[in-house]
């Protein structure tokens, strides 16, 4: 079965119809977005479309990709685009397989259930020691070949830990990726074609440099192509960028995998997807040491921290995705005690803009992993308002403000924090706050976006705006929803009997201190205010 020719990709049209498409047939303008039956999955599709095409259908030059962001390519075009690297996304049969270790067979290795493909699915110790409480062992014993597919990709490109010598993927275990997506318009809808093809750069700024002698081979970019020798010298080798083709970001294969055709299951329902399946699979192989991915290694579609052990691509945490993360992920944070790059995608925001005609926005998803547990799966989308409308001077600008605002609901957060387990256990106490997080966020998110469309408009239009009275609102709004979540949600909807008066006094009274006092003013670079001048006592006598 080869992935180029089978309907595999499971699709939503604008009609509301689900269908499944081969690769080809991605710049349908029919297409609304990818459907598949999890959540990380259309995440892996996205990730696997953007390389496809990256790999074997770029645009040569600017005008080239205007066009077909114009005029999307359909099926009789594409084909040939895709056709010279038909022999690496074979899934089965005796060659080179899609993902899967050249040398390793069925009988060898460690034998393991396809549920195993899954990242969630409960791991060895997990289920000796019996607590798989929330994620129940079980639930899938057999799949169809294309979920198989599928999952392999996912659980490849995420790459968590797995253990010893079992290998973390190319941007570390559970990268966080950030993609430029097109928003619709009253009238006209975005297709998926176009979110797609926005992520896609022309060839010479993709590989702005010739490849270095041997590059070409193909298992230089699908290193399933090859024995893993081919690329890695033993157990302790390493691979690095100057050892591939630039593409090989898009293809990492840091587990050594072979999935167990030989004894599929009948045909019946795929667990996963609820398709009917000539065959399914119910057991895959797994051998570690595979390739070891060290080095300045640059995803284009990651945002990455400039750490002290270098350029680290980051990652979902257990607060999840919003606001927060904007400035991060779209213009960078550039100060002295962070720097963050956004990933390569969106440095062309301006002239994807400018060429779409249509509003973008960033979608960003990955896993939140702690170590090799999945925590959970986050997923959010952020505006950007027009911002390729101003130029250099405005996102400075834009830069700076906007992280005063964050540090200021920052250290606002921390004062609600603290205020809360003051009042509840006293201050020395520990525990889990990340619900307080997670309700100051959500409550301030629709009060920051207003706030960010209104300041970006008006940096494109030149008109005046104060940024000292505008931070001052934002202050007033801090301290407004902080005190609220006090004492309406948090605090105050305690049972009374289990209140403790003196010390939710003592914590209020604090809370309402720290966000009028001069270290949030600070935060947001707000001066001091103006006191009024201290009267004089007049001695009698």
């Amino acid at each position: 079965m080869n992935l180029l020719d089978e309907p595999w990709i499971p699709v939503r049209r604008h009609d509301g119809e689900s269908d499944w498409i081969r690769p080809a047939q991605l710049g349908d303008p029919a297409l609304a977005a990818f459907d598949a039956c999890r959540a990380d999955f259309n995440g892996a599709l996205a990730q696997f479309a953007i390389g496809l095409l990256q790999t074997c259908a770029p645009a040569e030059d600017l005008s080239s990709w205007r066009q077909w962001l114009r005029d999307p390519p359909d099926a009789a075009t594409l084909d040939p685009c895709l056709a010279p690297h038909r022999a690496a996304f074979e899934l089965d049969g005796d060659g080179p397989r899609f993902m899967q270790d050249l040398t390793l067979r069925a009988d060898e290795g460690e034998p393991l259930s396809v549920a195993n493909l899954l990242i969630e699915t409960p791991g060895g110790k997990t289920i000796r020691d019996n607590s798989d409480h929330f994620i129940k062992r079980g639930r899938v014993t057999a799949i169809c070949p294309h979920c198989a597919a599928l999952a392999l990709f996912t659980l490849q490109t995420n790459g968590p830990p797995g253990g010893k010598g079992h290998r973390t993927g190319l941007r570390g275990g559970g990268p966080l990726t950030t993609l430029l997506a097109v928003s619709a318009a009253p009238n006209r809808p975005a297709s998926l074609w176009q979110t797609l093809w926005m992520n896609v750069r022309e060839s010479a700024v993709f590989m702005p440099e010739p490849l270095a002698p041997g590059m070409a081979q193909p298992s230089r970019t699908f290193p399933w192509l090859a024995p893993q020798e081919a690329l890695q010298q033993g157990q302790a080798g390493q691979l690095t960028p100057a050892q591939v083709h630039p593409a090989h970001v898009f293809w990492a294969m840091p587990r050594r995998i072979r999935l167990d055709f030989e004894q599929a299951a009948p045909g019946g329902s795929c667990d996963l997807c609820g398709r009917e399946a000539a065959q399914r699979l119910a057991h895959y192989v797994t051998r570690n040491y595979g390739l070891n991915y060290k080095g300045a290694w640059l995803h284009p579609l990651s945002p990455y921290d400039q750490g002290k052990e270098g350029l680290l691509p980051l990652r979902p945490q257990s607060d999840g995705l919003g606001y927060r993360h904007w400035l991060a992920w779209v213009l960078g944070v550039h100060d002295d005690k962070k720097r963050v790059a956004p990933a390569q995608v969106l440095a062309t925001l301006a002239q994807r803009e400018r060429a779409a005609g249509l509003p973008l926005r960033v979608w960003a998803f990955g896993y939140h992993m702690d170590k090799m547990k999945p925590r959970g799966w986050y997923e959010s989308t952020v505006p950007l308002y027009a911002l390729s409308e101003c130029g250099p001077a405005a996102h400075k600008m834009l830069r700076e403000e906007v992280g005063s605002w964050l540090a200021g609901a920052e250290f606002a957060l921390g004062a609600l924090r603290i205020a809360v387990k003051t009042a509840w256990f006293g201050h020395e106490a520990r525990g889990d706050l990340g619900f307080v997080d997670a309700a100051f966020w959500s409550r301030t998110e629709p009060l920051f976006y207003p706030l960010l469309r209104d300041r970006i408009h008006a940096l494109r239009d030149g008109v005046d705006a104060d940024p000292l009275q505008i931070a001052e609102n934002w202050r007033r709004a801090l301290g407004a929803t902080a005190l609220r979540l006090f004492d309406r949600e948090l605090v105050g909807a305690g049972a009374v009997e289990r209140q403790h008066p003196d010390r939710v006094s003592h914590a209020r009274r604090q809370l309402g201190q720290s966000l009028n006092g001069s270290k949030l003013r600070a935060a947001l670079s707000l001066p001091e205010p103006v006191g009024e001048p201290k009267k004089t006592q007049r001695r009698t006598g």
